[in-house]
């Protein structure tokens, strides 16, 4: 269910090739920097790659850049929350914009999410 083979080398595309919002996010994700919780990068469950996965609180975090603007990509991002949903994942999203502007409130609304203090 979690990082199939075949999506793999999409993965690591993703990876090697992140946003300018997913890497500065990501600085202060990285190394159980957010109270303690780990976060994976680029993280597929089933068929979908996530942009970042908490497995610890089953917490999705996706970054939303101006190809989510359109009602056909809204859309596919509504059928995919759901799915997630449907498997107990909480999903969470936040403009690329959001992330420069609010990052504070961006780890405030992370760290609600989480479920017991470690």
């Amino acid at each position: 269910m979690h990082n199939r083979k075949h999506l793999e080398q999409y993965r690591k595309h993703l990876r090697n090739n992140a946003t300018s919002a997913e890497a500065f996010l990501w600085k202060h994700l990285s190394k159980k920097q957010l109270e303690g919780r780990k976060f994976r990068r680029q993280h597929s469950i089933q068929n979908y790659i996530v942009d970042f996965f908490c497995p610890s609180e089953k917490l999705i975090i996706e970054l939303d850049g101006e190809v989510h603007n359109n009602p056909k990509a809204q859309e596919k991002d509504r059928i995919r929350d759901e799915f997630f949903k449907n498997l107990d994942y909480t999903v969470l999203r936040f403009e690329n914009k959001m992330v420069f502007d609010s990052l504070p409130s961006v780890l405030d609304e992370i760290t609600q999410c989480f479920t017991s203090k470690k």
